[in-house]
């Protein structure tokens, strides 16, 4: 039970902490946004249930990245109505992430954020792929040198 509580009280501060330093970034510096919605279903996965697959940094980082490049692939080039583009990008998205190994169920809804955004291909970098490798620079951080867990459970992208 206590160690049930550590993870969760760690778990805690650790989403305060990163989407702390996300917002930050995003609100308080010129560099872009660093924030997506889906960021904070990663939080529970990455520092709640570290040992699961979902929370391994490939699944984390090209989970992410592959989605979103599908709602901006929608967004740039298919001309369909919403009811029609959102639940296709969102399968589409669904199945690469399973095919290619890298299913990581927070981005399942990029697809969604990414076309009502209506976001061009800059928005992969930031806050897509530079906000996933902070994410996971905090999970190393927490699971590995603070709660003395082996993450992730393989190499960085095995």
């Amino acid at each position: 039970m206590i160690e049930k509580i550590k993870l969760s009280v760690f778990a805690g501060l650790f989403s305060f902490f990163t989407i702390g330093i996300l917002s930050y970034l995003t609100y308080k510096t010129d560099y872009g946004i660093f924030l997506v919605a889906s960021f904070g279903s990663t939080m529970v996965i990455l520092y709640g249930y570290p040992d699961s697959p979902f929370a391994q940094p490939k699944n984390i980082f090209f989970g992410h990245l592959l989605t979103s490049l599908v709602g901006v692939i929608f967004v740039a080039f298919i001309s369909l109505p919403l009811f029609l583009t959102l639940p296709l990008a969102v399968g589409l998205g669904v199945a690469l992430m399973i095919l290619l190994n890298v299913p990581h169920p927070p981005a399942g809804g990029n697809p969604i954020i990414v076309i009502l955004g209506s976001v061009s291909f800059e928005y992969l970098l930031n806050p897509i792929m530079v906000g996933s490798i902070i994410i996971i620079v905090f999970g190393i951080i927490l699971n590995r040198l603070i709660l003395k867990r082996k993450y992730p459970k393989n190499n960085l992208f095995d």
